[in-house]
């Protein structure tokens, strides 16, 4: 989780995470959107899709990206916000 609050205007947080398979993609989504639906967040859009090996949720606040190995290394998005503390990481 990289901490974008002092960087982004558009976000506070974005979590980034891996799934192994598409299968595993679609599952990380929908706990992700039930939990956050269970705790009165708002999803406010929705990109890609599981087979694509990446899937944006924007949650306003929060936007979580869930990609396969092989985006996740192509995006490198946490290169790329490389300036972003890192709240949490779990390997």
């Amino acid at each position: 989780m990289l901490d974008l609050r002092d960087l982004a205007p558009f976000t506070d947080y974005f979590v980034i995470m891996s799934g192994n398979s598409s299968r595993q993609i679609e599952a990380l989504e929908g706990d992700i959107t039930e939990a956050m639906k269970k705790a009165g967040v708002r999803r406010f859009h929705r990109e890609g899709t599981p087979a694509s090996g990446w899937i944006l949720l924007d949650f306003s606040d929060i936007i979580v990206h869930i990609f396969g190995p092989e985006e996740r290394e192509y995006f490198q998005l946490e290169r790329l916000w490389f300036q972003a503390p890192q709240v949490v990481r779990v390997l």
